[in-house]
């Protein structure tokens, strides 16, 4: 007896099946499910790695130039940021203690270039006390002749009018000048100690925050 279908016979599906289910062929598909698992699990590591690498990822709120983590020293935070800290091994700030923000190039958007002078200036939001400091991209503080790391709120010079400025640049500067060193990369990580600020509820922008403006490269 013969089947008739709108495929064509039972005994000739059969037969295509069989041709399918080949060693060989099995083996292809198999080969070609696992380059797309092997490529999908490469690519999760590389955007990882370059999220923390860059700072940037979940977690992290962007104003103008400087970036931060809300979650960062409580109970919320998030896989990114430990990791981060776990690589770093950066002690961060309690959620009560105060809020540490990074910035990895000027309001312009470009990346800090170590040949360059740059002045921070404007605002600061409010807090009993803040440091300014210039570090390696892996959290360290960058080493220079003058043995100059940061300023804090308290030694600042400043204008009649209370506003400052500081230079960050590889050679002295009249006036609050912080040195960069030798260094090749380097991020500024502002802190603020005792802040009024509660981030998770509303996000900093960045006018509330200093400007850094890129004068003369060498």
């Amino acid at each position: 007896m013969i089947w008739w279908g709108r495929t064509g016979s039972r005994p000739a599906q059969k037969s295509r099946l069989r041709e399918l289910s080949t060693p060989r062929q099995i083996l292809a598909s198999f080969s070609r499910i696992l380059a797309v698992c092997v490529a999908g699990i490469l690519l999760g590591l590389l955007l990882t790695f370059l999220a923390i690498e860059r700072g940037t990822g979940i977690g992290t709120v962007e104003a103008g130039p400087w970036t931060y983590r809300p979650s960062i020293g409580t109970t919320e935070i998030d896989p990114y940021t430990r990791a981060m800290l776990a690589r770093s091994g950066e002690l961060p700030l309690g959620a009560a203690e105060g809020l540490s923000i990074t910035a990895r190039g000027d309001s312009a958007g470009a990346t800090f270039d170590p040949g360059c002078d740059y002045v921070v200036a404007g605002a600061v939001p409010r807090a009993r006390y803040w440091t300014l400091s210039v570090h390696s991209p892996e959290g360290d503080l960058v080493a220079n002749a003058a043995g100059r790391y940061g300023f804090t709120s308290a030694e600042i010079l400043r204008s009649a009018d209370g506003g400052f400025e500081i230079i960050v640049a590889p050679r002295a500067r009249p006036g609050n000048w912080l040195p960069n060193g030798n260094a090749t990369r380097f991020v500024l990580v502002l802190r603020l100690y005792d802040t009024e600020l509660d981030t998770r509820s509303a996000p900093l922008d960045g006018t509330a925050l200093p400007r850094i403006t890129k004068l003369r490269c060498r």
